[in-house]
């Protein structure tokens, strides 16, 4: 089984200050596709520099030539549907069809209550992600949508001439729970795991595969429910939140041990921070640039 390599650029760079330069790299670097966090503000960044994901990918969308783009990921925290799939028709178009969309349910985090609300329990996000991720589809793939919901409601919603990309761009449904993971198998191109965060503290990196393995499972059987083959969806790891932390990114080999080990398990794809200095996803810039020309070429 191949598998593709990508990076997560975070958007915490003026766009004229070292900002293009890292997407153009990556392209050069031959990345399967860079994405970015779409975040309002993102834990130990949040007193320091942070940009929009959307302008941020459309703006890589007119620096670059080939390489992919998307979130990792967009959440209802604060989006809705309707504005949503305006601007991403649209980035779409802009980008001559490269754009993903990665999306999940959002969490506690700053987003939760940035606009004045309280956070939603995981089940009121659940429920919210349960209308969400439908309606977004809808709105993608016809040209008006009307539809009245407990949570996301469209009137007369037009989105003319649609995505590039047909039916529309693909969606990356970030999921682990038997809801998400319904969500993933009916409407996604793709699923998005960042492994299982219990364990990021105390686990070891063989406790953190085996429940890579129970999740991938769990997806087959929501698959087969629908009598769709999981084969047809990519598998995506986010790398930096398993307990093997940032430990593959110190040698090409300790990488493609690590993401030999992930292949095996049927993840199609690994995404790895783009280097920040003194952060959580410190690296050194010459090691990361080795294994994106090297890494990939080792594991076949």
């Amino acid at each position: 089984m191949s598998l593709r390599l990508s990076t997560v650029i975070l958007p915490v760079d003026r766009w004229h200050e070292g900002g293009r330069a890292k997407w153009q790299r990556a392209e050069e670097l031959g990345f399967h596709t860079a994405y970015t966090y779409d975040h309002l503000s993102w834990r130990t960044f949040r007193d320091g520099p942070w940009f929009g994901a959307l302008p941020t990918l459309t703006a890589a969308a007119t620096a670059t030539d080939h390489l992919r783009l998307g979130t990792l990921v967009t959440s209802p925290n604060f989006r809705h549907p309707v504005t949503l799939a305006k601007e991403l028709m649209s980035l779409d178009d802009i980008a001559g069809g490269r754009i993903t969309l990665g999306i999940g349910a959002g969490g506690n985090g700053f987003d939760a209550t940035a606009l004045g609300q309280e956070p939603w329990t995981p089940r009121e996000r659940a429920d919210r992600f349960g209308e969400f991720v439908p309606l977004l589809d809808r709105l993608l793939t016809e040209g008006a949508v009307t539809q009245e919901g407990d949570f996301y409601s469209a009137v007369e919603a037009r989105n003319i001439p649609g995505c590039v990309q047909r039916p529309r761009l693909p969606f990356a449904v970030a999921a682990t729970g038997p809801r998400g993971l319904k969500l993933a198998a009916r409407y996604g191109q793709g699923w998005v795991t960042t492994g299982d965060p219990k364990l990021f503290e105390e686990g070891t990196p063989e406790q953190s595969r085996a429940a890579l393995r129970d999740q991938i499972d769990r997806l087959g059987s929501a698959c087969a429910e629908i009598g769709r083959d999981p084969a047809e969806l990519d598998k995506i790891l986010l790398h930096g939140f398993t307990p093997d932390r940032n430990r593959p990114l110190e040698s090409v080999d300790a990488f493609v041990d690590f993401a030999g080990h992930h292949r095996d398990l049927g993840i199609t794809e690994i995404a790895v921070h783009w280097p920040i200095p003194d952060s959580d996803f410190a690296a050194d810039q010459a090691v990361f640039e080795a294994i994106a020309n090297e890494a990939v070429a080792q594991l076949g």
